[in-house]
């Protein structure tokens, strides 16, 4: 303000160069003007102020910082005209304001009450009153008065306003105005001062600001803030699309709400209930489905390689939907081994159709309550799980995926599973019932996706509610697909590192997929390419190379030693020796069979850690081959006066299933009858005692794993002919597959005549 001298320290580069040049071209004169945003540093014209004044520098001091404590003495208001200079400090045209009075008697009878007010509390207004007193005593006009006083008001006041106003009766209503304001506040806080005295006594010293603060709460009126929270919750109930009885329930718990003091433990109930009614997707509030069917199936095929069912129903799914306008009552259950990549193509459906993703895990799940929520009158009672879902999604019609679903447990706190039975019914969850909410809620848009790894730990009612899609594991060739195009990329954008820096050779590839994994899918295969990006990394900063290829012959220096290894088919034909096809959680493999005899007494020894389903299958082919022993050249004495010994390599791996049957017959046979079996034929299937060739399962896995171990025909049942569609295209192209009906015909094609 005019008539005053100040102090204030100026650091930034501008305005030191500004006050340089101040005190050698401007007589220590210069502006001062007012930033509009005090917490910008880069300053144009536009941000400053209009109205400023002009002082001169009387003392100027350089600090231990490096920054200038600067005396002002103000002279004069001015207010820029334009500005001629803005770098490297702001050089401007002014014109000095001069004060004006508008009504010489108002501005006396305003002086005067000025004079009495501050006389009266000017402890409460400003600081420095002395010099404010000083300047009264000295006969100061009321243009100087009203600036001294103004410049060293107290409290949140905008002080501007006297600076831009010439009038001098208008600057002298305005200390009158912020007089009466400050000696309302200083009388509110006595007055709160005061009740909270009354309101404790010697003992409860403690509890003094906390009820100060609640005094300073009633003036300030909660109760008016509630009221407007009120209004708000209203006006969102009812432009919702909730069910006129879910709005009716909703406008219930408002009123008693608004009728709940708000220190009460049950309006803070009340208030989370309404809450979660208004934040909840009702109605029409669905994202908008991708209809472009081509569209969809390209993003599925860009994200996940194979899996080509999967994608063609989910296509189905859309397609469906476009057709018929409303969504498809459909859940759909990915079942399969770990790492296929249940989860991740989920999170693809949802990015594909355009709708939000969801998902929720039901691992260790046990409570019922975690799905259907708890009732209100528990404390901290909460939605379920799918109603948090719907909170979190902000739409009706999102992907919504229950991850694990065969991992529920139950106790006596319920059974989860049984409240799933609801909420994956497309019959009934258009109205499902959440413990919290206690009113229904319409789930039918929502397209639910669970994941199991295993249907047996699904209950039957549960299963019987989804339509199950299985995700069987990948051949080395979906695997080497998947690592080039996903895998490897993203392993290598992770730990920055570019395609010029590492390259891992095909041959290399295919090693790490048939040698140090073992695995359905391909997690394990992940890990491994980031291990060999970790150790690429450590060798680029260690050592400065520039880039690494990982071939076949190198590769054991990043990895260590092979892992496992696949069996691979004899070299010769041999007696006794069949080999067959097992499938296990790992994919497919081959599994000799050896049957030798001895002199004995005619019985059967079995080793090589056999499963009861296996050795009752061992009994079997020993039956069929007796009762057939003259058909293939067999004396009937060899079974009475020698025993048999079946044995199955790798005796510390349980073994066990229904597809060994003719493996064993055509061992026993070729061993009894000393002819030789094809080592190029795999075969698999189970036996009658008439002889016939029962299905089998895993066909795909079984194929894929004869490939591998070099065989270049199998054998299979007649009735698995209807699964040869599983089979990949590169497997038949370069394996002989043939179908057969009765163990004669498997006879004919394996045992060398």
């Amino acid at each position: 303000m005019p008539n005053n001298e100040f102090r204030i320290e100026i650091g930034r580069e501008p305005s030191v160069q500004a006050l340089d040049a101040a005190e050698s071209m401007y007589s220590n004169n210069i502006l001062l003007l007012i930033q509009k945003n005090s917490q910008n540093d880069d300053i144009t014209e536009n941000d400053l102020q209009p109205i400023g004044v002009l002082a001169k520098i009387i003392l100027k001091l350089r600090l231990p910082n490096n920054n200038y404590k600067v005396k002002f003495k103000v002279t004069d208001r001015i207010n820029v005209l334009n500005y001629e200079s803005v770098n490297p400090y702001f050089v401007c045209n002014y014109e000095k304001c001069i004060t004006l009075s508008s009504s010489p008697e108002r501005e006396a009878i305003l002086m005067k009450n000025v004079m009495e007010s501050f006389s009266k509390n000017y402890n409460n207004f400003v600081s420095s009153a002395d010099e404010i007193l000083q300047t009264i005593r000295n006969g100061a006009s009321a243009d100087v008065l009203s600036d001294v006083i103004a410049f060293r008001l107290r409290g949140d006041v905008d002080k501007y306003k006297y600076l831009s106003e010439l009038d001098v009766c208008n600057r002298l209503k305005y200390l009158l105005e912020d007089f009466e304001l400050n000696k309302e506040l200083t009388d509110l806080e006595d007055k709160i001062n005061q009740e909270v005295k009354k309101s404790i006594d010697q003992s409860q010293k403690e509890y003094y600001l906390r009820e100060k603060m609640k005094a300073i709460q009633n003036e300030l009126g909660d109760k008016a803030r509630q009221d407007e929270e009120v209004e708000e919750f209203r006006k969102k109930i009812e432009e919702s699309q909730m069910p006129e009885r879910t709005k009716e329930k909703a406008r219930q718990e408002l009123s008693r709400y608004a009728s709940t003091s708000n220190q009460m433990a049950e309006s803070g109930i009340m208030r989370t209930y309404i809450e979660t009614l208004v934040n909840l997707p009702w109605g029409n509030q669905a994202s908008v489905d991708n209809n472009d069917l081509k569209d969809v199936s390209m993003k599925l095929d860009s994200r996940h390689y194979g899996l080509e069912k999967v994608k063609e129903r989910i296509v189905e799914y859309l397609a469906v939907k476009i057709m018929t306008n409303c969504n498809p009552h459909t859940i759909l259950c990915f079942v399969g081994p770990p790492g296929v990549g249940k989860t991740s193509l989920g999170k693809s459906i949802a990015d594909a159709l355009g709708r939000k993703f969801i998902k929720q895990s039901l691992g260790g799940v046990r409570d019922e309550a975690e799905i259907r929520g708890h009732r209100r009158t528990y404390i901290g009672a909460m939605p379920g799980r799918i109603i948090k879902g719907m909170l979190e999604a902000k739409t009706v019609n999102p992907v919504f995926l229950l991850d694990e679903i065969d991992k529920m447990a139950s106790d006596y706190r319920g059974d989860p599973a049984a409240a799933m039975l609801e909420v994956l019914d497309p019959e009934q969850n258009n109205n499902f019932s959440d413990n919290y909410l206690e009113e229904p809620y319409d789930l039918s848009q929502v397209m639910f996706i669970t994941t199991a790894n295993s249907l047996e730990d699904i209950p039957a009612p549960l299963r019987d509610r989804m339509e199950i899609i299985e995700l069987s594991s990948y051949t080395e060739f979906e695997k080497f697909n998947i690592a080039y195009k996903h895998l490897l990329p993203r392993e290598l954008t992770d730990h920055g590192l570019s395609d010029s820096q590492l390259k891992i050779e095909e041959e290399a590839m295919y090693e790490i997929i048939r040698n140090y994994t073992r695995e359905a899918g391909v997690r394990e295969l992940n890990r491994l390419i980031a291990t060999i990006c970790r150790k690429t990394v450590k060798d680029i900063l260690i050592n400065k190379t520039e880039s690494t290829v990982i071939t076949k012959e190198n590769l054991a220096n990043y990895l260590g030693k092979p892992r496992f290894f696949n069996n691979v088919s004899r070299p010769e034909n041999q007696v006794g020796i069949v080999t067959g096809l097992a499938y296990t959680q790992f994919g497919g493999d081959t599994l000799d069979i050896e049957v030798t005899y001895y002199k004995g007494k005619g019985g059967l020894v079995l080793t090589g850690k056999l499963g009861d389903v296996m050795k009752e299958s061992a009994q079997t082919a020993l039956s069929y081959v007796k009762s057939h022993a003259a058909e293939y050249g067999i004396p009937m004495d060899r079974f009475n006066e020698n025993d048999i010994h079946i044995h199955v390599p790798e005796g510390a791996v349980p073994k066990d299933g229904p597809s060994a049957g003719v493996t064993l017959t055509t061992a026993i046979v070729s061993a009894l009858s000393g002819k030789p079996v094809d080592s190029h034929i795999g075969m698999t299937g189970e036996v009658t005692l008439r002889g016939q060739v029962l299905p089998i399962g895993g066909l795909r896995e079984k194929s894929i794993a004869a490939l591998r171990s070099g065989l270049k025909t199998i054998l299979i049942p007649k009735d698995n002919e209807r699964d040869l569609d599983d089979v990949p295209d590169e497997v038949k192209k370069l394996l002989k597959i043939i179908p057969v009906a009765n163990v004669g015909e498997v006879l004919d094609y394996a045992i060398i005549k």
